[in-house]
C-alpha cells in the first residue's frame, strides 16, 4: 500500500469514526446502532496501520487480492446491518400490534363509560 493510499484510507476511517460519534452525541443516531460503525472504523484502521495483517487475513480466506477481503468484509458489514435492522423491525411491529390492540380495548372500555354515562342521566 502506498503512503499516500495509506493516507486517504486512514482519513475515511477518522471521519467515519467521528461523524458516527457527533451524530450519537447530537442524537441524529442512536447508541445502538453506532456499535457497527464504529467497530468497523476500528478494524479499517488496524487493517491499514498494520497492512500485513490485511494480508494474512486475505491468506486465511483464500481470496487473491487484499481488495477481495476488504470487498468480502464490506458485504459482512452489510449484512450485519440489516439483520440488525430486521430484528429491530420485528420488534416494533410486535410492539405496534400491542399498542394498536390495547387502543382498541381502550376505547371499548370509553365507549362502554359514555354509554353508562348516558343512561344515568337518562336515569335521573
Amino acid at each position: 500500500m502506498t503512503d499516500n493510499q495509506q493516507a486517504f484510507a486512514l482519513i475515511v476511517c477518522a471521519i467515519v469514526f467521528g461523524v458516527t460519534i457527533e451524530m450519537v452525541r447530537t442524537r441524529r443516531l442512536r447508541e445502538e446502532y453506532s456499535v457497527l460503525w464504529l467497530l468497523t472504523s476500528c478494524a479499517m484502521f488496524f487493517l491499514v496501520l498494520r497492512y500485513e495483517w490485511l494480508l494474512g487475513l486475505t491468506r486465511l480466506v483464500g481470496a487473491v487480492l487484499p481488495t477481495t477481503t476488504v470487498f468480502l468484509g464490506a458485504l459482512v458489514f452489510l449484512l450485519l446491518i440489516v439483520i440488525q435492522f430486521s430484528m429491530k423491525l420485528s420488534r416494533m411491529t410486535d410492539q405496534i400490534k400491542n399498542l394498536a390492540q390495547q387502543n382498541a380495548l381502550l376505547q371499548r372500555e370509553i365507549e362502554v363509560l359514555k354509554q353508562d354515562g348516558k343512561e344515568q342521566e337518562q336515569g335521573t
